[in-house]
């Protein structure tokens, strides 16, 4: 009989196995379904999960622009970026960013925070997909529909 291997199997591209799943994030809590996604992303919800590949699945997020925050971070908290100019830092609240033009980027920040810098990085930050409305491009994938709301009661606000 052969002995026990004492060898870790590593996944390769080849092996990678991508699934594509949708997110309904209408009264989610940005944090708590940012690092769902997160690890969605980085794969490291299978088994397979190798640190150095995309091995992640790819996610489709509806109803972004209907995040909700906890507690008073609406107001009080705070998002910054500076221009490269001398002075010149900038901020603005997550309401006024919801308001804009682009109200699905405080989740796509949120997500982008967590995900490590480089290239592996940006390449698994192509698998995210968000948009402001109920419909979404990707239907002919037939994403699987995952309920982050029914994971835990805190993943929604009011619930």
């Amino acid at each position: 009989m052969k002995a026990l291997m004492k060898t870790t199997k590593s996944a390769t591209p080849s092996t990678v196995e991508k699934k594509w799943l949708l997110i309904d994030a209408e009264g989610l809590v940005v944090g708590r379904v940012a690092s769902i996604i997160a690890n969605i992303l980085r794969g490291k919800h299978k088994a397979s999960f190798t640190p150095h590949l995309d091995c992640g699945d790819n996610v489709v997020v509806i109803n972004a622009d209907k995040v909700r925050f906890t507690g008073r971070k609406m107001q009080d908290k705070r998002y910054y970026k500076h221009t490269g100019y001398a002075g010149g830092i900038k901020e603005t609240s997550p309401a006024k960013v919801l308001e804009g033009r682009f109200p699905e980027r405080v989740l796509e920040k949120a997500v982008e925070r967590m995900i490590p810098r480089g290239p592996l990085g940006r390449e698994q930050m192509r698998n995210l997909r968000l948009f402001s409305g109920t419909e979404h491009l990707h239907g002919a994938q037939n994403p699987e529909i995952l309920d982050i709301a029914a994971m835990n009661r805190k993943n929604k606000v009011g619930a």
